[in-house]
């Protein structure tokens, strides 16, 4: 797993790095391919902003989010890559099981 930081207009964290790291390690069991994460925190104006990009598998997961806290804020976009990936995933399962098979295939019910 890669992840790579940039921080813009605030200091890099070591906590914040850690818990970013912790909480994109979480979805290596859902896409169970090795994982690249961008990461950017950044302060604008008095929010704190987190865009987060995951590749893995050949697919791209991206979010962003804004709050008033920085771990709030990657605790959002979190959420919503991991929804991406479960939907994503759900898609996947759901062709394979509505591809038919061989009884669509011979015009069989």
């Amino acid at each position: 797993m890669g992840v790579a930081f940039t921080f813009r207009h605030m200091e890099s964290s070591d906590a914040l790095k850690e818990y970013a790291e912790e909480k994109i390690g979480k979805l290596q069991k859902l896409l169970r391919a090795p994982i690249e994460a961008e990461v950017v925190a950044s302060l604008e104006k008095h929010l704190h902003c987190v865009d987060i990009s995951v590749s893995a598998g050949g697919k791209r997961y991206h979010g962003r989010e804004e709050s008033d806290d920085m771990y709030a804020s990657i605790d959002l976009v979190m959420d919503k890559i991991g929804r991406q990936v479960r939907d994503d995933k759900d898609s996947a399962t759901q062709r394979k099981r509505t591809s038919g098979g061989f009884a669509a295939a011979s015009g069989k019910k």
